[in-house]
């Protein structure tokens, strides 16, 4: 039992700690003040890159301080002897230096802070006892302590050996709808996925509640950590598996002090577009498959078209004409580039041929300067602009797939089936969104319009108006009028961190990118996410026994080795899922995916519960499960063709957050990556074996199957019938 004394011992040292951490904050914003107070106009240019450069580190820093508030310090380590004054480190989320310089608080992500994680009984690395701290805001409420050196404990110490124990209790708590707070509780099987060096690409693979994505989240946290000059200034991707799970996991790195991550799904990779519908299996299959390469570029191709003939336009009197000989060489030489910029190239040739023939039907000279002119007269004729349109059209991604699945002879002209079909105005799908990054790199940079150039002429306009204002104002006439108006422009504009430019930006290049339920990536998306990681510095975590994605993956290398050579760890271990669940999800998987090997649970619970029902009395079972109080939160999980129905019983629960709801109605797919006190699993029968292995295995407590017609083969001996 634990000393009320060990407890006072620790929180006087814990409130030691956050005194600390409020002085620091205080000290980094007054130097933050100051440094905006210093601010202007004046001075050398270099004073004043200066200037932004601290202030742009005492904001990095303050946000960093703010978001450590929580669990501040939650460990410690002993490295001599527990009765004597052996040396004691403290693990925080934050490094802590006192007045005299000396560390008060060692980073989790340290080197010194290692062996927390990484010490076994086997292999104590130098420990001799590990203390886990429990705390509720500032307060201390508990510890654990596991000792690794018996000889230098008293008998009374023996007695509160507890392994494992932290973790396992941050288990058996209830789901509160984030992501727990599990830093202190890594194990030595995640530290070496966490610890694993920067280059190169790591694929982890674990089965449900081996800690694939604690271990991903704290390892992109290391990296910031470790190679901070590597990775600052471009910040590294999280790419999860939809907008559900960014949300669940979003809380986890800012408290561990990082908020330079970009956490997104598949779906949002595209800027300004957050897709969450998806295809049938058929369509998604055609979409992810890397054919679409060379589809989408017959695509591109079809759009950059020459006439038939000679091109003839009329312009009042005149007609005026291209010969079809200069109209090919004009496509050639234009084709080199992308779309949008060959178009340019493509005009001014044909605009050009227009000018000389106009010149030749007039008698005039073929001056360079008239011709020039002729040129940008002729590029004003609406006719002339509606012939180069229509051979050669300023393209945008959304226009050019849009149109692509729109139209059945598009389709056919780039070989594609008219199964790919579908309405005008439709909803874009996520497995449109690697199709639109193509057609970004196809056509390149959009074409701006007229309205969008007159814009920002006038914003350029009114923002020197107002500099030359407040210059004669100030009686500082004698700098120059349009730089003030820049520096002002981007004085105003709120501070942007690496994850807010990153975000905005298509071809932003990342240090390091993590993905995970990487397993339901098509190869499509693969590509699309190859292209923000040129180096190759990448954490693919998931697990090949839980592909639903018809275009996913069925091995990693089917994915990876056209693009890197990459090693893997293997994570064993299962924290979440009882035994008697994992025992029949172990029989699914073994059904369906023979070659994947389940993880070992390690805790244990009840058995699956199976309860017949047909649809006259689905609605009151579910009424009477959903309607007995659980200690956490239970999730409702059913196919994509049951879920209407399903929603319809549980209005409630449909119309509130899944994250927030003590109820979630999901499909099996939105479940992904999530985990539930409860599961209530309603027409498992109609499930595909993953499907059914992903639906059981989110549960942290108990399971419940809803069956109307007979239980798939492995479920009907393991489960207890009600």
């Amino acid at each position: 039992m634990i000393q009320r004394q060990d407890i006072q011992l620790e929180q006087e040292r814990v409130s030691m700690l956050y005194r600390r951490l409020d002085t620091v904050r205080e000290q980094t914003e007054k130097a933050l003040a100051g440094a905006h107070a210093r601010g202007g106009p004046g001075g050398t240019r270099q004073a004043r890159v200066e200037r932004e450069v601290a202030a742009d580190e005492y904001a990095r820093r303050l946000a960093q301080l703010n978001s450590v508030e929580r669990g501040l310090c939650f460990g410690r380590i002993d490295l001599g002897r527990i009765d004597e004054l052996g040396e004691a480190l403290y693990i925080g989320r934050v490094g802590l230096r006192n007045e005299e310089h000396e560390t008060v608080l060692v980073d989790w992500r340290a080197p010194a802070a290692r062996p927390f994680y990484a010490a076994t009984a086997s292999d104590p690395a130098g420990l001799v006892r590990r203390r886990h701290l429990r705390t509720r805001g500032r307060t201390v409420v508990g510890m654990d302590d596991e000792v690794f050196d018996l000889t230098q404990m008293s008998d009374g110490d023996r007695d509160t050996l507890v392994g494992e124990a932290a973790l396992l209790a941050a288990l058996e708590r209830g789901r509160t709808g984030r992501m727990g707070d599990v830093v202190a509780t890594i194990q030595t099987e995640q530290d070496r996925v966490i610890r694993s060096g920067l280059h190169g690409t790591l694929v982890v693979q674990g089965g449900p509640g081996t800690g694939k994505t604690v271990a991903a989240l704290h390892r992109a946290a290391y990296l910031l950590y470790t190679y901070r000059d590597t990775l600052e200034r471009r910040g590294v991707l999280v790419v999860g598996p939809n907008a559900t799970f960014s949300r669940y996991i979003e809380q986890v790195l800012p408290a561990l002090g990082e908020t330079d991550v970009v956490l997104s799904s598949v779906g949002e990779l595209f800027p300004g577009l957050a897709a969450t519908q998806v295809d049938v299996p058929g369509v998604a299959r055609i979409k992810g498959d890397l054919a679409m390469v060379e589809a989408m570029a017959r695509a591109v191709a079809d759009r950059q078209r020459v006439p038939d003939g000679d091109l003839e336009i009329e312009l009042g009197p005149l007609t005026l004409t291209v010969p079809h000989a200069v109209c090919v060489k004009a496509r050639k030489r234009a084709s080199r580039h992308p779309h949008n910029a060959g178009r340019k190239l493509f005009a001014l040739d044909l605009l050009r041929a227009l000018a000389l023939d106009e010149a030749r039907r007039l008698d005039a000279p073929d001056d360079p300067e008239d011709l020039e002119y002729a040129r940008k007269l002729l590029w004003q004729e609406p006719q002339v602009r509606e012939a180069i349109d229509a051979l050669w059209p300023a393209l945008t991604p959304y226009r050019l797939v849009g149109e692509l699945f729109t139209d059945p002879v598009r389709l056919a002209a780039a070989g594609l089936s008219e199964d790919l079909l579908r309405p005008r105005g439709a909803p874009w799908t996520v497995d449109d969104v690697p199709l639109l990054d193509e057609a970004a790199e196809l056509v390149g940079e959009e074409p701006q319009t007229q309205a969008q150039r007159t814009a920002a002429r006038r914003a350029r306009e009114e923002d020197e108006l107002y500099a030359r204002e407040v210059l004669t104002i100030t009686g500082l006439e004698d700098i120059d009028v349009a730089a003030f108006a820049e520096w002002q422009h981007d004085r105003g504009r709120e501070y942007l961190t690496t994850a807010s430019r990153a975000a905005a930006d298509r071809g932003w290049i990342y240090g390091h990118v993590i993905v995970d339920e990487a397993q339901e990536l098509s190869a499509m998306a693969w590509r699309m996410v190859m292209r923000r990681v040129p180096t190759r510095s990448m954490t693919v975590v998931g697990d090949l026994g839980q592909t639903g994605n018809a275009a996913g993956a069925r091995s990693w290398g089917e994915m990876l080795d056209g693009y890197v050579r990459w090693r893997e760890e293997r994570l064993t271990v299962n924290y979440r899922t009882p035994k008697e669940i994992m025992d029949v999800a172990a029989d699914v998987l073994r059904e369906v995916a023979p070659d994947q090997k389940p993880p070992r649970s390690v805790r244990h619970g009840e058995p699956p519960h199976a309860i017949r029902v047909t649809p006259h009395t689905l609605p009151g079972v579910l009424a009477r499960l959903v309607g007995t109080p659980v200690d956490g939160r239970l999730a409702v999980i059913t196919t994509d063709e049951r879920y209407a129905e399903v929603a319809a019983l549980l209005p409630e629960a449909v119309t509130l957050d899944p994250l927030d709801s003590p109820v979630a109605v999901l499909t099996v797919t939105r479940s992904k990556g999530l985990e539930f006190d409860e599961v209530i699993v309603v027409a498992p029968e109609e499930m595909a074996g993953r499907e059914l292995y992903v639906a059981m295995t989110r549960a942290t407590r108990r399971l419940t199957v809803l069956h109307e017609g007979e239980l798939p083969a492995t479920l009907r001996g393991a489960t207890r019938r009600v």
